[in-house]
């Protein structure tokens, strides 16, 4: 689906990033870095429409980005609430393994260094922070699409979603294992290679190579989030061409 239309995956990509980074930066910084995680299921939408459409015979259009204001909107909201709670304590709960030192370095309180980064500590807690995220995330995975597509409240979402990933484990993991591959340790792999020929070879690297891989790679991801919705919950559903292309 994202080599039919990479260009206009990429420009959805684009506009969504530009918002949550406007949203996250600008003066109004303080409100919006609560408010950009609430809207990320309202956003996520948008591109399970544009992917929906896509399937059906429509191009992705930049107006269905922002579909999810006027699907559901109400269910979608305590979606994003859960998400910014369920990180949040997530986060929160490294402290116990390492005393505050991943939260200072992700606050920026704290200058990374490579003993920092090293520190055995420091990577457990990183662990132990994506284990109480993982419930979070499996219970959301779903739910924006089981909201929008299915008519589903909010609760009903979350719980459908979370038993729908923990019977597909087996697929889930490998999932997470590629996105892990794909996404981080591939990139980086190409940077500290670069970076072997000097700090200038390495930004025009990161810059040309690895940035538009990474944009691509993330279109794939969203695109990827209605497509195991589909396998999950209506792999036997027939097509109905998009009335909007006719």
């Amino acid at each position: 689906m994202f080599r039919v239309a990479p260009v206009r995956w990429l420009m959805l990509l684009f506009w969504y990033y530009l918002i949550i980074s406007i949203s996250e930066f600008g003066p109004w910084r303080a409100f919006g870095q609560f408010v950009a995680p609430i809207l990320k299921p309202v956003f996520a939408v948008g591109f399970l429409a544009a992917a929906w459409s896509q399937e059906r015979g429509s191009l992705p259009k930049l107006t269905y980005l922002f579909r999810g204001f006027r699907s559901n909107l109400f269910a979608l909201i305590p979606l994003g609430i859960v998400f910014l709670a369920g990180m949040t304590v997530a986060v929160l709960a490294t402290t116990l393994v390492d005393d505050g030192k991943l939260i200072a370095l992700l606050s920026g309180a704290e200058k990374p260094s490579e003993e920092l980064l090293a520190s055995g500590r420091v990577q457990l807690a990183m662990l132990f922070g994506a284990a109480c995220a993982l419930p979070t995330l499996l219970a959301l995975w779903f739910a924006p699409a089981l909201v929008v597509f299915d008519d589903a409240g909010a609760l009903h979402a979350m719980g459908t979603s979370l038993r729908a990933a923990v019977a597909n484990w087996k697929p889930i993991a490998l999932y997470g294992f590629t996105v892990f591959a794909l996404g981080g340790v591939l990139p980086g792999l190409a940077f500290a290679i670069a970076q072997l020929f000097g700090e200038v070879a390495a930004g025009v690297l990161f810059l040309f190579v690895v940035v538009p891989y990474l944009f691509a790679f993330i279109a794939t991801l969203h695109i990827s989030d209605y497509v195991s919705y589909r396998d999950v919950f209506h792999a036997d559903e027939a097509l109905v061409a998009d009335a909007s292309t006719a």
